[in-house]
């Protein structure tokens, strides 16, 4: 990961400026860069992955403009071949040189020419104009806000903007900012036409689009390693990746000592594909110890997201602290492609397929949210196969009845898919889904409960709660998460649009905890 910042005018505050943007130094900890962009600033934050010596560093300039940018662009190479073609000259292996060419020549049309996940922010020399853009999915973070003058600011991270603008929001996923105005460039949950494939013509595609997915991932200057949770979807990616690679790759997983069942099944999965196995083990202890600053480096009160991101983030410390590697692959995604355990009580095809583009447009704020940020705090590089944009567009064309758990099995097109291949063993393919922060261990989100409940009286929590009006807490739990958010991030609420929850208004769904372990069908999950 890196970081990156704009300030698109004049600085009203530099030094509150440089305050705000060293808070996500661990972002990017190889290096720093501020520089004057017309009348404002760009200012970088190094993680070196592609192109690792200095003429790699950020901000890139070109005839006057320049650009920063936290990003992978895919296929940057024979991009840069046709670029030289036309007269460019490049100083870097680095994929982000790339985009200053780009731009002098398709202007903004080029972000939907992208296989890419970034966030970037131009400086346009000739007209004296700022430009900004996110991927469509929102893999790498970017948010905005104004400053009493009217100035439009741009971070990775909402907590370089505390204290500079009044209100702080996310860059809306797959847009473009020019002209005062953003503009989408890809709705990548729109169903533009549904595929006619049949089921096995279907499961064919998903299997090669998610291993090429994959494959264009490993390829990086630095270490490469694997979150591996035993499930299916960091399974598939591992295994996947063990495949292409002529020597062991190396995954990790976590869980409590005492009842992680993640750590069981990752280790078959290991086994199974030859991996450089590591196993983490958390306490207790650590994971209240370590509540407040999740939430601070999260930027969120949601209840789900802070507990899938415990384990998360005390493995990427381990893996930080330990290791050499700078670039982690996970398994995020799938879910809203495929189904969650909730998504079986969906009424019908149609409504199954809009809770999916719900979800996908909702993404960058819960499960992408807690990847990146649990990763890149402990400065390392996120890369989601699942959500490479050929195999999302692809995935989410299928007609959705096709989708929908018709098979007595959740998420049937994509075990469906790597069947009788030799990726995984038919006990991991075919295993029930157990959500992530109870897989680490049911006792952890047990523990954060029990903690909870000792922080307030039941008159307590119906006094504090009613603080809040937009998303207002409904669980002592909740409190709790709040309270510590508001600490960080006061009256920025609005970043998240709502806590993450299964759909309330479907039969089977109207609970009042996140876990799939409150649902009917959680059956074998997890066991």
């Amino acid at each position: 990961m890196c970081s990156i910042m704009g300030y698109c005018g004049e600085v009203l505050d530099e030094a509150a400026f440089e305050k705000g943007f060293a808070r996500t130094k661990s972002r990017g900890p190889d290096d720093s860069r501020t520089v004057k962009a017309g009348r404002g600033v760009l200012a970088f934050h190094r993680l070196s992955i592609m192109g690792l010596h200095p003429e790699g560093m950020q901000p890139f300039t070109l005839n006057g403009c320049s650009a920063v940018c936290n990003g992978e662009l895919y296929g940057f190479a024979e991009q840069r071949k046709e670029l030289i073609e036309k007269g460019y000259t490049f100083e870097s292996d680095s994929d982000c040189e790339n985009l200053l060419p780009l731009y002098f020549e398709h202007s903004v049309d080029m972000f939907r020419l992208l296989d890419a996940e970034f966030a970037c922010i131009l400086y346009d020399g000739r007209t004296d104009e700022f430009i900004a853009a996110r991927d469509p999915i929102g893999i790498r973070p970017l948010y905005y806000g104004y400053d009493e003058k009217g100035t439009i600011l741009f971070a990775s991270e909402a907590k370089n903007l505390v204290g500079l603008t009044e209100r702080i929001m996310p860059f809306p996923p797959g847009h473009y900012y020019k002209d005062g105005a953003f503009v989408c460039y890809c709705d990548i949950a729109a169903r533009a036409q549904t595929s006619e494939d049949d089921l096995e013509t279907a499961c064919r595609h998903i299997r090669e689009k998610l291993v090429a997915g994959v494959e264009k991932r490993l390829v990086a200057d630095a270490k490469v390693g694997f979150l591996l949770s035993g499930g299916l979807d960091s399974s598939l990616v591992c295994a996947i990746a063990a495949k292409k690679s002529d020597k062991p790759i190396r995954t990790f997983a976590i869980g409590m000592s005492e009842d992680a069942i993640d750590l069981k099944y990752a280790r078959q999965v290991a086994d199974f594909i030859g991996a450089d196995h590591t196993e983490v083990f958390m306490t207790p202890q650590e994971v209240i110890a370590s509540l407040e600053d999740v939430i601070h480096l999260l930027g969120t009160f949601d209840i789900t997201t802070i507990r899938a991101s415990m384990g998360m983030y005390l493995v990427c410390k381990a893996i930080h602290e330990t290791t050499d590697v700078r670039v982690l692959l996970t398994g995020e995604i799938s879910d809203e492609l495929f189904g969650y355990k909730y998504t079986d009580f969906a009424p019908d095809a149609e409504a199954f397929q809009q809770e999916a583009e719900k979800r996908l447009r909702e993404l960058h704020m819960y499960d992408v949210l807690r990847a990146d940020r649990c990763i890149s705090v402990n400065s390392l590089e996120a890369r989601v196969p699942f959500g490479d944009l050929d195999f999302v567009k692809y995935v989410m064309s299928l007609d959705p009845e096709m989708k929908m758990n018709r098979y007595n099995k959740g998420k049937y097109l994509l075990r469906h898919a790597f069947e009788g291949l030799g990726y995984l063993p038919d006990s991991i393919l075919w295993r029930e889904k157990a959500a992530f922060s109870d897989a680490v261990g049911h006792s952890m989100v047990d523990y954060l409960k029990e903690y909870a409940e000792t922080q307030y009286t039941d008159e307590e929590f119906e006094e504090k709660r009613q603080r809040y009006v937009h998303a207002q807490p409904f669980t002592k739990e909740s409190l709790l998460y709040r309270e510590i958010f508001e600490k960080y991030y006061p009256d920025q609420s609005d970043m998240i649009v709502d806590f993450w929850m299964p759909n309330k208004a479907w039969e089977g769904c109207n609970v009042n905890d996140p876990s799939a372990r409150v649902l009917a069908n959680y059956g074998e999950s997890g066991k």
